[in-house]
């Protein structure tokens, strides 16, 4: 290939446009590096469980088409924490009446479940959880009908979704199912 006179500036500003190009997204990688490095690690924020709920007004959810239990939360008790955690107070209702109720927090940018406390019908109480342990979302065990309200309504992906308005609205219409 010949290069032409007339060329060379057209060329040289082709090179410097493209080494400019190189440098500026070298200077965007570094500087998102540290502030990847910047960011303070993330803190859970202290939560007390609320006073009461409802078990009136829970809001239904389907963990499996065949259990004996039904679950529902308390639309009252549903928050998104400054920590991005949702919190909620969780009833299961066995066939006989007999209640248990928790009060959990889902985080979705992990995808994790946390018991804070249980409650105790005995002494109309919160008792607080004793391992206090984040722990993976699955689709089968104990963590399952968090799962469920994870992939259903309070989470969009990694991500919550919305305000707790949203969230039941969500879960009321079925619209958002991930199963």
């Amino acid at each position: 290939m010949t290069i032409h006179h007339s060329m060379l500036p057209i060329r040289a500003a082709t090179l410097g446009r493209a080494a400019l190009l190189a440098l500026t997204c070298l200077g965007a990688a570094n500087i998102a590096t540290a502030a990847d490095e910047e960011d303070p690690p993330w803190q859970e924020k202290a939560t007390a469980a609320p006073k009461s709920f409802d078990v009136a007004k829970l809001q239904h959810f389907t963990v499996t088409p065949d259990s004996s239990l039904v679950y529902g939360i308390d639309p009252a008790t549903l928050t998104v924490g400054e920590d991005w955690v949702v919190r909620y107070v969780m009833v299961a209702r066995s066939s006989s009446g007999a209640i248990n109720a928790f009060y959990e927090g889902i985080r979705c940018q992990t995808a994790e479940v946390k018991t804070y406390a249980r409650w105790d019908n005995n002494r109309s109480a919160w008792h607080t959880a004793t391992s206090g342990e984040w722990k993976a979302l699955a689709a089968s065990g104990p963590t399952r009908p968090a799962t469920v309200l994870a992939m259903e309504g309070l989470c969009n992906g990694r991500s919550v979704n919305g305000n707790p308005r949203k969230m039941l609205a969500t879960l009321k219409t079925g619209t958002y199912l991930h199963r």
